[in-house]
């Protein structure tokens, strides 16, 4: 592996593991320690556990830090209590989505501090762009923190109560989208029921220095519950089962939020945010692309960019696609511009010239139980 790339904290750890080491955004990442689909499966189960340190972590904090994150992102920041997790976006000012991005507000600090965490291939042009729109003659600090934290996720329907029992704090009280400060086998974490796999859990954030203490002490733990690390190629095939959309696939600067099916992060009668006008004319122009499900019944597997069919005519294109682990078929999402198709409809897939018979389906592919 290039020493051009960065490496987690816990970089050492794969390497031990045998995984199989790639480039992703820039990082020396995990793609997987056994099989894509064992690690799918075992956190579909029992638990998953993934170093997702490679995402950007940038802190805000301040007296103006609220008001000015609300003049930054498409949803709300001012009315987040302490303690609140927000999805939202950042936009430029022509309305083109730069980033989407989870804003934490942060508990126990004498001023409103926030942590906003953002995808690690966009951290670098967010970080500049927030850099931009910082004011002059303010206490509003605006810091990435990613290189001196570490950021791990505990996964599936066993995650809250393996790390409830290494917890101080009632992380079985707490409510999805929510925070808290806690000591975490004691080391003192930022713990937030969210994840990014459709399965119930938890992400952990801590100073750098702590992060192997935590992970040996939950990879021991997990693997006692019939769990596994696992890397950022069962991240994927989850996320997609679960049609959670990923930045560079199914939103993108020429993408906007309601193709995406995500208009819900965007509130255009808050009060005024960079790219609210541009936004609002995308909203508002015709001719407007949706997002569909996809099954396809034979073995070939859609990727980004293959055309969508319907009775001979290209209708979209294929934005995601894999072979789902869970229901052993390929799936895949994608946006066509046919109006909004009905679960059943018939259409096709060109796999590398070969024309795939597929069906429309209802998303999420998949909805945990409980």
């Amino acid at each position: 592996m290039g020493t051009e790339l960065s490496t987690t904290p816990l970089y050492a750890w794969h390497v031990a593991q045998r995984a199989r080491i790639v480039d992703f955004a820039g990082w020396a990442m995990p793609l997987q320690y056994t099989s894509i689909v064992q690690e799918h499966l075992a956190t579909r189960s029992a638990v998953g556990l993934f170093d997702i340190s490679h995402m950007g972590r940038i802190s805000i904090h301040g007296h103006a830090a609220a008001a000015w994150l609300d003049k930054c992102v498409t949803r709300r920041v001012a009315d987040m209590k302490p303690g609140q997790v927000r999805y939202g976006m950042i936009a430029d000012r022509g309305g083109a989505i730069l980033d989407d991005v989870l804003v934490y507000h942060a508990l126990g600090t004498t001023s409103p501090r926030f942590q906003m965490v953002v995808n690690a291939g966009n951290r670098a042009r967010v970080m500049a762009w927030l850099r931009q729109q910082q004011p002059p003659k303010t206490d509003l600090t605006v810091e990435d923190v990613t290189s001196g934290t570490a950021m791990i996720a505990v996964q599936g329907p066993k995650a809250v109560q393996l790390v409830g029992e290494q917890c101080e704090g009632n992380l079985q009280g707490l409510r999805y989208y929510r925070g808290m400060e806690a000591e975490v086998v004691g080391v003192r974490c930022q713990v937030s029921r969210t994840g990014y796999t459709g399965e119930d859990g938890v992400e952990l954030m801590m100073s750098q220095s702590d992060a192997q203490a935590v992970w040996q002490t939950l990879a021991e733990k997990v693997r006692s519950a019939g769990g596994c690390a696992a890397g950022l190629g069962c991240r994927d095939t989850l996320r997609l089962e679960a049609a959670m959309p990923l930045y560079g696939h199914e939103l993108t600067e020429a993408i906007d939020p309601w193709e995406a099916g995500l208009g819900f992060a965007v509130d255009l009668d808050k009060h005024d945010f960079c790219g609210r006008d541009g936004l609002r004319d995308r909203k508002q122009r015709g001719g407007r692309r949706h997002r569909v499900g996809l099954s396809l019944s034979g073995r070939r597997v859609p990727r980004q960019g293959y055309a969508i069919e319907r009775d001979g005519e290209t209708v979209g294109k294929v934005t995601s696609g894999t072979f789902s682990p869970t229901l052993k078929c390929p799936i895949a999402m994608g946006l066509v511009a046919a109006g909004p198709l009905e679960a059943g409809t018939q259409i096709h897939v060109d796999v590398r010239g070969r024309r795939e018979a597929a069906s429309v389906v209802p998303l999420p592919f998949y909805k945990r139980s409980v």
